[in-house]
């Protein structure tokens, strides 16, 4: 049975569950650096299982899909230590993490929640999935008009949070989370719509397929969605978009993909494939000066109950290049 096929099974049986995982409490330690200028940072958490990051000028974030705890350190520091605790507000598991000036979105994975908070850890909204269908609320783009666009990869939608909610005063409130368009080619079972990310023009979303590894262009006026003329990528999962350059996390392949897309957003070509020593699993990704920021989710042994490829749970500080 090949790797993607029980990845398939695997990401179907998750959703009847939650983070249901036995502690595991192995110490982390210090991760060292690399000879060719990438750099690790340790997440000092005994069950992180970081499925994304995020960055702005201050902070990194990545949080844990095991428990939900949120974790943050300052740009260029070698680790990060929490910040909002497992469990608070009913955040049990976090997949996508992202930034809005003074807001961070949190994604709730197979819990259908989607949070927002400020960067002082208040909440805001926590949104939730209507309907009684499997879920996975998975990633989240910020528009250029402040909207914010979220995949579900087991429903075939991308749902719309208003920018005057997402800087609404922090009151807690809660909110249903709503379908703004439809995607096509979804395959029931597996995880489909993953990584999107807007574009600079503000006129289109880009949303990857983790099982097909398809790119999409939906244009946000007309809700029209077309495929993008470029080789698959399967197990694309997180993507981060600089100008036309596309870097896209692939899980299961363990590799960092660079991909040039046309001015109209309807081509891609890929331009290079790397990975990197200690790579396990990236599922996430970010652009942080001129570095990139990805994930050793470990997220394999999150999905089947094995044990730890290592005690350590890292994110890798990569040239941007």
């Amino acid at each position: 049975m090949s790797t993607r096929t029980t990845w398939r099974r695997a990401l179907y049986a998750l959703t009847a569950a939650s983070a249901g995982l036995a502690a595991l409490t192995i110490p982390a330690t210090a991760a060292q650096a690399h000879e060719n200028g990438d750099r690790t940072i340790t997440v000092n958490g005994s069950q992180v299982f970081p499925e994304s990051v995020a960055a702005d000028h201050r902070y990194v974030y990545t949080a844990s899909m095991a428990d939900g705890t949120v974790y943050r350190g300052r740009v260029g520091a070698k680790t990060l230590d929490p910040f909002l605790p497992a469990g608070q507000n009913g955040r049990t598991q976090v997949t996508g993490v992202k930034l809005d000036g003074d807001r961070l979105l949190l994604a709730g994975g197979f819990t259908g929640h989607f949070f927002v908070y400020t960067s002082a850890g208040q909440l805001v909204s926590d949104y939730t999935v209507a309907g009684a269908d499997k879920t996975l609320v998975n990633d989240a783009a910020v528009a250029a008009d402040g909207d914010v666009y979220v995949t579900d990869s087991f429903r075939a939608v991308v749902y719309r949070i208003p920018a005057a909610e997402v800087h609404a005063p922090a009151a807690g409130a809660h909110r249903p989370l709503q379908v703004a368009y439809h995607l096509p080619d979804y395959v029931a079972g597996t995880s489909n719509g993953n990584g999107i990310v807007a574009t600079p023009d503000g006129r289109s979303l880009i949303v990857g397929y983790w099982n097909s590894g398809a790119l999409y262009r939906l244009t946000l006026a007309t809700g029209e969605v077309r495929k993008i003329d470029a080789p698959a990528l399967t197990s694309a999962d997180g993507m981060v978009l600089r100008g036309n350059t596309l870097y896209v996390a692939r899980s299961v392949d363990t590799e960092i993909a660079t991909v040039r897309l046309s001015p109209d957003y309807t081509r891609a070509t890929v331009l290079s494939e790397r990975t990197y020593p200690g790579a396990d699993t990236p599922t996430g990704i970010a652009a942080s000066g001129d570095r990139l920021l990805v994930t050793n989710s470990q997220f394999d042994t999150f999905l089947y109950g094995a044990p730890l490829t290592s005690p350590v749970f890292t994110l890798e500080s990569l040239p941007l290049r």
